[in-house]
């Protein structure tokens, strides 16, 4: 991306205040702006775990998010070198995950 996209505001952790303004470029301009590294495999997580959300209006467990994908925990927290759901859901424009993530 050779221009910087002007990011819609984002609350203190770096989520969007307002989720109808994500897309998958505000996603990838996010992840830029944190020093956060994408990749082919993280995004299509990113668009599982937003398709999870649309069918259920719940962000994932980890768990059961890891089962739907066809992955297993220990994957998931090694691509995303730690927890999982908070880049997965920061990035994808969805709700803070609550609970054990």
């Amino acid at each position: 991306m050779d221009t910087e996209l002007e990011l819609p505001a984002r609350d203190g952790d770096g989520y969007l205040v307002d989720m109808d303004q994500w897309s998958p470029e505000i996603g990838q301009e996010m992840a830029r702006v944190d020093g956060f590294e994408m990749t082919d495999e993280k995004w299509t997580q990113i668009l599982a775990a937003r398709d999870y959300y649309s069918d259920k209006q719940t962000v994932p467990p980890v768990r059961k998010f890891a089962s739907a994908i066809g992955q297993t925990n220990e994957q998931l927290f090694e691509l995303w070198q730690g927890g999982p759901m908070k880049p997965i859901t920061k990035y994808g424009g969805l709700p803070k995950p609550t609970g054990c993530v």
